[in-house]
């Protein structure tokens, strides 16, 4: 599939890329009813998802970002379009993520996609539907495209999936958010990470877990260092980076498949930005808007075009299911 040009196109106010970030954050009011359903895992520990249902034949798995939720803005915000659309919903709470601690000292990580092919199996086993399709955020994102690339036989049943601000090389991702002009940013993952991750070695204080190294981090690679390699079974940072980067696992996506990562996000680095891999792959389509921040693509305050992503997001789907 092409390289396409995005037709997305913001006011002055929304070029700005740090406004248009937090824009829906700050000011969007949208809310949902939900119905909530646990599922078990293996594991001993459970994962919620948040059903938002209009009786459809199609499904769209919303998987939300870093320290997200069912509940962020932008999860919202494309629930109640797909519902306005007679599009089902579900929304996925990662491990740790749906206002409950999980059970287990690990929670979730940018590269946890047997927790994705659990929430499928059980989907087809609970509810029939005629087309399912995953759609990721930023974290979510990335583990939307490694589940797409690294299952080579998917169930006849998904049709595809679209990730928006995908952050493809994490160590790059990580090391961008390190500088000096992604602080706001950086400080609050920071802090609610450090928060869950001493609230955990409370709970498992034989977990290893060094209690000084996680208060001392001060970025990714050192949180990384400290809780989600060891926790997880990876070396160090650099190998949980370079193993769940789904970058490596674009050329196995065999369904239709959408990327929209626009040039101005300031969490995403050059290498997040698969040109190579999209230019002749078959199902890849890789939209690089000029503007639209990491996960904003808003537009303007007042006008028709008020949810471009929500949108370009509805007519993807459109396409692959009809």
């Amino acid at each position: 599939m092409p390289i396409i040009e995005s037709s997305y196109k913001p006011s002055l106010l929304f070029k700005n890329h740090h406004f248009n970030t937090v824009y829906k954050t700050l000011f969007n009011s949208e809310t949902i009813i939900y119905k909530r359903t646990r599922i078990e895992t293996s594991d001993n520990d459970f994962i919620d998802l948040d059903f938002s249902l209009k009786n459809s034949n199609t499904l769209v798995i919303a998987m939300h970002g870093l320290e997200g939720s069912s509940k962020s803005k932008y999860i919202v915000s494309v629930v109640n379009y797909l519902n306005l659309n007679n599009i089902d919903c579900v929304s996925v709470n990662f491990r740790g993520c749906s206002g409950e601690d999980n059970n287990n000292v690990y929670s979730y990580n940018s590269g946890k996609t047997d927790d994705v092919s659990l929430i499928i199996n059980y989907i087809l086993t609970h509810y029939n539907y005629k087309n399912i399709v995953l759609l990721g955020y930023s974290m979510g994102g990335n583990i939307t495209l490694k589940y797409m690339g690294e299952n080579s036989e998917t169930p006849s049943i998904i049709k595809g999936s679209i990730a928006v601000s995908a952050p493809c090389d994490l160590e790059g991702s990580s090391n961008v958010l390190s500088k000096w002009h992604n602080a706001v940013y950086l400080n609050r993952f920071m802090s609610t990470l450090k928060e869950k991750s001493i609230l955990k070695l409370e709970k498992f204080p034989n977990s290893g877990l060094n209690k000084e190294a996680i208060l001392n981090a001060e970025n990714f690679r050192d949180f990384d260092n400290a809780v989600t390699a060891p926790l997880f079974g990876y070396k160090n940072a650099h190998d949980y980076w370079k193993k769940c980067s789904s970058k490596q696992f674009l050329e196995g996506i065999n369904l239709p498949t959408l990327l929209i990562n626009a040039l101005d996000d300031s969490f995403l680095s050059e290498s997040c930005y698969p040109f190579e891999a999209a230019k002749n792959h078959k199902y890849l389509t890789l939209e690089v808007p000029k503007y639209g921040g990491h996960v904003g693509f808003n537009t303007s305050f007042f006008g028709k075009d008020l949810l471009w992503s929500e949108k370009r997001i509805l007519h993807f789907i459109q396409h692959i299911i009809s």
